[in-house]
């Protein structure tokens, strides 16, 4: 009984040890780089942080006040775990820079509240707000084409 409990035991502590590693990795992996401020990031988050197609990225907060303040802006609505997003952000990212076009991330996987309060049915879904309000969507992947299309009538007007 006594060499079960000590196996348990050195089990428990590996877990432990591992658990605290993962942490303290990802915790250097976010210094001084993190665009969500202190929130605590979802690993697949942290992975996209050196990612260059995933640089503009916009806090909820900062979009409402934002909307809020009446801004025109397009915002990317976008989770790191979504395989379609993973398809459309380097044709989208790319277009946007080649367009001239300011395109804002929002990670709905870090703010899931995102779902509710812009309603989004799926991801990738792309969003024009003109003084502060909707007046242009498309969900799910497209291609480059596509894209472009939208982009060129709803945003570079």
């Amino acid at each position: 009984m006594k060499k079960i409990v000590l196996f348990l035991g050195i089990i428990l502590v590996l877990f432990v040890g591992m658990a605290y590693l993962t942490g303290k990795q990802n915790e250097e992996k976010t210094k001084g780089k993190n665009p969500y401020g202190d929130k605590s990031l979802f690993p697949e988050t942290i992975a996209q942080l050196d990612d260059p197609n995933y640089q503009n990225i916009i806090t909820i907060e900062n979009l409402e006040k934002k909307l809020s303040a009446g801004e025109d802006l397009t915002v990317y609505f976008y989770s790191p775990t979504c395989s379609h997003c993973k398809k459309a952000t380097p044709i989208l990212m790319p277009l946007a820079k080649e367009l001239d076009i300011e395109i804002v991330q929002l990670n709905v996987l870090e703010y899931e509240q995102a779902w509710d309060i812009f309603r989004i049915e799926g991801t990738p879904t792309l969003i024009r707000f003109e003084d502060g309000k909707e007046t242009a969507r498309v969900t799910g992947g497209r291609d480059k084409s596509e894209y472009q299309e939208w982009l060129e009538a709803n945003v570079a007007k």
